[in-house]
């Protein structure tokens, strides 16, 4: 479209069109206001848009206000906005009123900004709306304070509309262990809303919020949702009113006193991110091709890693951690990163978070000589930290506890026995930056493993303070960006608890996340899925386990866990020590099919298949030009009906014909009482078209089994 600048006279109406979607936002007398967002309207000209701005105008209605209030980009309650506001705030809790007009207006390319003021009010604001080359539609607001008196900012959250038959809600909720289970709803009149107060974005917390056309799945149906981008404290919800209006909206959740504007300051909103398509795997894939297409984003194949923490947790010596480290190079692991203890005083987790510096009573020669015998091997070193937290046991709570988070003289409640480090302040930032500077300058540590394992629960910053989680998110933020900056090829996952802080504002600053500490394939199958409605799958962690769960005590198969880690960044979280030989070697196959797999799973697009029970799963990834593909079939219960129905394959070429193979490593695990399946022994081919249609039998037929396999146009 090129640059273009428009003022309010002209009395416009803008269409923002990229990736198959479109963006309709009216910025005549009217508006602003978003009057379309979904499937691409083609090339309208300038009659059909303002017709189209027109049409959407409601009428007086009995009971009503003499003009009805519309859904406005910045609505607030002097717009005469009787629901949710999009911004909310006071000087010294007096004028509390404000009403935004649109003063200008410009369009560059696919992006709009907005220029707002409210003249009596002494505010002025700014709202910035593009559409990325995947269709994914991005929205902020900010607001700035133009007089002498500050302005207490209490919300400022944009808000999207969704079409009228979107009936039904779907988010995630979830706990430690069991993080991102889906749950829907109907989405009837009134508010539904989910909220974080964590401090961080929360294991309960919900990735997306969906409105759809009642029963829409993963192919069918459409939906449009919702992803706030940022980690600390944050709301969205979803809202039907009585004049018309159904809208998703979100953002910051403010604590009172944490955004205080002086005369000239600004408070932006974190990003929302917004997608829609027919059926969740079509959404999906908008925000998986907007990840991707950033700079910064991770391009090299994943390297498979090994984390030591559940083959040894604090048992630390050289000798151990170095045979781990061979029988890890020995399978084809290329990152190995030693997890918590090997600072000083950690012996258990009830002491020396603080203290970053290397425990010499167990490494005396530091960890050169462990890092040596890595790197050595051909593997990339990695380290395990958690620089946010504090225990009351280390030397750094005993020199400095004016650094802990607390509103009040006693310290808040303890969890994990640690305490949060307020890295808003400038001492505590530094120090904390210096020890992590500290060590990546000592060693060659190519990767970090970031955890956050408590919530923030009183976070201010002192008896009688602020409250400090904004502060600290943005410190946050700023840290993570100076280590990129100042070592440069370092990549940092983003662990808390496992997935409790899974957002698309800390993953725009790491590498991957670790999507949950339960690494019980069965509970993996949900968390994986749904998490993937936002984070593309190469950057979410997902490891082989032990054979005996460690979070659930459940049993489970090599097959099964490989093939459940399969799509993701894939690693081991295990002794590989006590296998034997022939172990050794099957663990190996898996790890070569996750390597070959692996570039196709960091290109292509995930796709899930909608079935009939509950117990089957089937998921793939296919390449962009729809010529190869990998599915993974397994079963985590027993099915009614033995043996299953057919089942599709949905995303490929439906003029296609592809060839189907069994690549699972071991082939296929068949019960002694079964016949051969005989598709699965044969070179069979069949056209997209059939296997989108007609389907096939499923090569799973008893509780986990798994089975994977290639197509090839």
């Amino acid at each position: 479209m090129g640059s273009s600048y428009r003022d309010r006279a002209a009395g416009e109406v803008v269409h923002l069109r990229n990736g198959g979607t479109s963006v309709v936002i009216d910025c005549s007398d009217q508006g602003p206001m978003i009057l379309h967002w979904g499937a691409d309207l083609g090339q309208p000209n300038a009659d059909a848009l303002s017709s189209l701005a027109i049409s959407a105008r409601p009428q007086r209605v009995s009971g009503g206000l003499d003009a009805t209030a519309r859904l406005r980009i910045l609505n607030t309650r002097a717009d005469g906005w009787l629901n949710t506001p999009a911004f909310e705030g006071a000087r010294d809790g007096r004028e509390f009123s404000a009403q935004f007009t649109l003063l200008s207006w410009e369009v560059r390319d696919d992006e709009l900004t907005l220029e707002l003021v409210d003249r009596e009010a002494r505010l002025s604001a700014r709202a910035e709306l593009s559409v990325g080359a995947s269709g994914l539609f991005r929205q902020r607001l900010s607001v700035s304070n133009n007089d002498a008196s500050p302005v207490t900012v209490t919300r400022l959250q944009p808000s999207f509309p969704v079409p009228w038959d979107a009936t039904e809600l779907l988010d995630t909720t979830g706990r430690h262990l069991r993080e991102r289970s889906p749950q829907r709803r109907n989405f009837t009149f009134g508010t539904h809303l989910r909220e974080s107060r964590r401090g961080r974005s929360g294991a309960d917390a919900t990735l997306l919020l969906a409105a759809g056309r009642p029963g829409f799945g993963f192919g069918s149906g459409v939906v449009h949702g919702i992803h706030a981008a940022w980690s600390g404290n944050h709301q969205v919800f979803a809202e039907r009113t009585t004049n018309g209006e159904a809208f998703l909206g979100g953002g910051e959740l403010l604590s009172f006193g944490e955004v205080v504007l002086q005369q000239g300051e600004q408070y932006a909103s974190p990003w929302l991110l917004a997608s829609w398509g027919v059926g969740l795997d079509e959404l999906a894939s908008r925000f998986h091709e907007e990840w991707r297409a950033r700079p910064q984003h991770p391009t090299r194949p994943r390297p498979v890693t090994l984390n030591t923490w559940e083959a040894v947790y604090f048992d630390h010596s050289l000798a151990k951690l170095s045979a781990l480290a061979e029988a890890a190079s020995d399978i084809g692991v290329e990152r190995f990163v030693l997890d918590d203890g090997w600072f000083r005083g950690r012996r258990d987790d009830t002491a020396g978070l603080g203290d970053w510096e290397v425990d010499l009573s167990v490494w005396p020669e530091g960890l050169h000589p462990l890092v040596d015998r890595v790197t050595s091997l051909g593997m990339e070193f990695g380290l395990w930290v958690e620089p946010e937290m504090v225990n009351p046991d280390s030397d750094l709570a005993r020199q400095h506890p004016d650094w802990i988070l607390r509103g009040r003289q006693d310290l808040p409640p303890s969890g994990r026995q640690q305490q949060v480090l307020d890295l808003s302040r400038p001492d505590a930032y530094d120090h904390i930056a210096g020890r992590l500077h500290a060590l990546l300058d000592e060693y060659p540590i190519a990767y970090l493993k970031w955890d956050h394992n408590r919530d923030l629960v009183d976070a201010g910053s002192g008896p009688g303070g602020a409250p400090r989680v904004h502060a600290n998110t943005a410190a946050l933020y700023r840290l993570l960006d100076e280590l990129k900056e100042r070592h440069p090829g370092l990549e940092i996952e983003s662990c808390a608890s496992g997935g409790a802080r899974v957002d698309l504002g800390i993953l725009d600053r790491t590498d991957r996340i670790w999507t949950s500490d339960s690494l019980d394939p069965v509970e993996r199958l949900a968390n994986q899925r749904y998490t993937a409605l936002v984070v593309p799958p190469e950057m979410m962690g997902a490891h082989l386990t032990t054979p005996h769960v460690h979070s659930t005590g459940r049993t489970v198969s090599l097959g099964f866990s490989g093939a459940v880690a399969l799509f993701g960044h894939f690693g081991i979280e295990w002794d590989l020590t006590t296998l034997t030989a022939e172990e050794r070697a099957a663990v190996a196959e898996w790890v070569a099919l996750a390597r070959r797999v692996r570039p196709l799973v960091a290109t292509g697009r995930s796709v899930n298949a909608d079935l009939a029970d509950d117990a089957l799963d089937v998921r793939g990834v296919v390449a962009a030009d729809r010529r190869q593909a990998f599915f993974t079939f397994t079963q985590s219960g027993t099915l009614p009906a033995s043996p299953s129905g057919r089942v599709t394959l949905p995303g490929l070429d439906p003029d296609a014909s592809y060839r189907l193979r069994v690549v699972t490593p071991g082939g296929i695990v068949q019960h002694p009482a079964q016949s051969p399946l005989e598709w699965a022994h044969h070179q069979t081919v069949l056209t997209g078209r059939q296997l989108a249609v007609a389907g096939i039998r499923p090569p799973v037929q008893n509780p986990q089994q798994a089975t994977v396999i290639e197509l090839t146009a």
